[in-house]
């Protein structure tokens, strides 16, 4: 055992075929590989256990990324003071082969762990399936936000790895596309669906908390006047919209619903005059009774006519489904309630285009559009204002406006007040039903 090893000395050290070590008193030497690598080592013993720590790689013209000597002596007394420490009994005192097989332990621990967190596109799934369709009739909007808005951005990353900044950032970047509507609603499902994976235990705490929502929320107050509705009438009748989209718009103005509850309206829930609106479909949960007018009546019967002669149903025969169904014919469903607002935008500002086909610019450089439908914009729960606006002004109470629109009743009168107002809904929208055939037809 030589009393210390020098540069010389290890530099001139040859492979043999097999493994052999040159070290000095006090543990510090080198091990010599079969291979002709050359590491360095402290030997120690703690509590009679012979403990073995590699220093590291000695440095040379094949091992250019190694340490040399003195790194090697510099880390070995680092290392030889804290088991002294330790056979000492002082607080500082550490087994340093032990420590580096823990924190080698837990890296590995962590890489698991890493690799088998959530990313967020599977938190996006698993919210949807366990928590949103179980406790969310709207579901389905949440899914498509998701969907559109956070996975695109996020989906490969990890859930754990989110941060509120990448929130703040997200939010601002839709605000910046002109949609501080569609950021506040963006905000709002990241908050639930993170909350949720709090609650699994997926997540230690969410990204979202301590975040407010970006975009100021501003009531919509937009109705469309009688000349409005008399314009977008006729102009419905030749935008590029669906027969099945215009008819269900015609129908939000005569019965003033919801886009959601009238584009999902089924043959069953009709019954006579009267539309029931089950209490899964309604936005407060509670069943609503609609009183459909000879005009209602005869959109829902021209839309059951075309569906039965698109699928070549015979005339004599009932049709059991969907007023509006989807046009996939392999999913029985109706058609999706965004379809009702992204056909209205699109024709609201339709792009104009050149003789090939390519997108036309105005000065600024803003892409060049028309309006089809003559209208400024709205939307289509606008409709479902204008109505109710229409029947205040023919003088109908605020309680039967209400009963027609499903508003919830406030404080001790939901309790004591469970008059439904049938009669009075129904003359409502006979009423509102002759208004609006006058306006449309300009007399």
């Amino acid at each position: 055992m030589p009393d210390v090893l020098d540069d010389m000395t290890i530099r001139n050290l040859k492979a043999t075929g097999k493994e052999y070590t040159k070290r000095e008193k006090g543990g510090f030497g080198v091990r010599v590989l079969p291979s002709g690598r050359k590491v360095f080592f402290y030997l120690y013993r703690i509590d009679g256990v012979r403990r073995f720590l590699n220093l590291g790689e000695y440095k040379d013209k094949l091992h250019p990324n190694g340490i040399t000597l003195e790194q090697a002596r510099k880390a070995f007394n680092i290392e030889q003071g804290k088991v002294a420490a330790l056979k000492a009994g002082r607080s500082e005192g550490v087994d340093p082969a032990k420590a580096k097989q823990e924190a080698s332990e837990k890296r590995i621990a962590e890489s698991e762990e890493h690799r088998k967190a959530l990313t967020i596109e599977e938190l996006v799934k698993e919210y949807i399936e366990k928590h949103a369709k179980k406790f969310k009739r709207s579901w389905k909007e949440d899914d498509r936000i998701l969907k559109r808005e956070i996975i695109p951005v996020w989906g490969k990353r990890k859930a754990k790895d989110i941060v509120k900044r990448d929130v703040v950032l997200l939010l601002e970047k839709i605000i910046d596309r002109g949609s501080p509507g569609m950021s506040n609603n963006t905000f709002q499902v990241i908050r639930k669906m993170m909350n949720f994976a709090v609650e699994r235990d997926i997540l230690p705490y969410s990204p979202a908390t301590g975040v407010k929502a970006l975009a100021p929320k501003v009531a919509r107050e937009r109705t469309l006047s009688a000349e409005e509705i008399k314009t977008l009438w006729d102009k419905l009748d030749v935008a590029a919209i669906s027969i099945e989209i215009k008819a269900a718009l015609k129908l939000m103005l005569l019965t003033a619903q919801r886009p959601g509850e009238v584009i999902g309206i089924h043959t069953s829930e009709i019954d006579g005059n009267w539309w029931t609106i089950p209490g899964e479909r309604a936005k407060n949960g509670k069943t609503h009774r609609v009183f459909l007018s000879q005009t209602a009546k005869m959109i829902i019967a021209q839309s059951i006519e075309r569906i039965k002669e698109i699928r070549e149903i015979p005339a004599e025969e009932d049709y059991d489904g969907f007023v509006f169904p989807s046009p996939h014919r392999k999913k029985v469903q109706p058609i999706d309630s965004h379809a009702l607002s992204v056909a209205v935008q699109r024709n609201l500002t339709w792009p104009l285009l050149d003789k090939k086909g390519k997108q036309l610019y105005e000065k600024d450089g803003k892409p060049a559009s028309e309006n089809r439908l003559e209208v400024d914009h709205f939307t289509p729960h606008d409709l479902r204002r204008t109505a109710a606006t229409f029947m205040a002004q023919m003088g109908f109470m605020d309680e039967i406006i209400d009963a027609v629109l499903n508003h919830a009743k406030l404080g001790v009168i939901k309790v004591y007040n469970q008059y439904r107002y049938d009669k009075e809904k129904q003359l409502a929208l006979e009423a509102w039903e002759q208004n609006l055939l006058i306006i449309i037809s300009a007399k």
